[in-house]
């Protein structure tokens, strides 16, 4: 079986809510190791992106102001990326079904979330759902250098004009 990885979120319910630690507590279940960690501001950019596959719903500017934080005036998602032979199916077992109502009682999503009365999904996290997704919203999440693995292939870019942040 091949070595896999997945992108897990804590999304601004499960965080709000204090979870983190149960949370990471249940994902330990899946015998995987941690290979990035982060906490990020999510930005409507980034938040686009990631939904981007659900821009034709009704619910899509919902579900972007939901990750963004605006519901639960947190602007935080904490995200990793676990890595472990068969990672997906794993870490899905443990967070459960997208819908709360249909996942297991005893799963991450079957224990903490909950359906808002406009029908948005507060599952408290994410979890890649193929090999495919994992490695576009890790890239999406993470830059190569926020992973302690060498897990895709990467290559060395010299960037111009490049605006960045420093600690003043």
């Amino acid at each position: 079986m091949a070595v896999e990885q997945t992108l897990i979120l804590i999304k601004p319910d499960g965080l709000i809510k204090s979870l983190t630690g149960n949370i990471l507590s249940r994902l330990s279940e899946a015998k995987l190791i941690i290979v990035g960690a982060k906490m990020v501001r999510v930005s409507r950019k980034l938040a686009e992106e990631h939904y981007e596959h659900l821009k034709d719903k009704p619910f899509f500017n919902e579900l972007i102001d939901y990750i963004m934080g605006q519901q639960h005036n947190t602007f935080r998602v904490a995200a990793f990326v676990y890595q472990g032979e068969n990672a997906i199916k794993k870490i899905r077992d443990v967070v459960g079904d997208t819908d709360p109502e249909k996942a297991n009682p005893v799963s991450i999503r079957g224990a903490y979330g909950r359906i808002t009365t406009s029908g948005v999904y507060e599952n408290v996290v994410h979890a890649s759902s193929s090999p495919e997704d994992a490695e576009k919203e890790i890239k999406l999440w993470f830059k190569p250098e926020e992973i302690v693995e060498d897990i895709y292939p990467t290559k060395e870019v010299v960037l111009n004009n490049v605006k960045t942040l420093v600690w003043a």
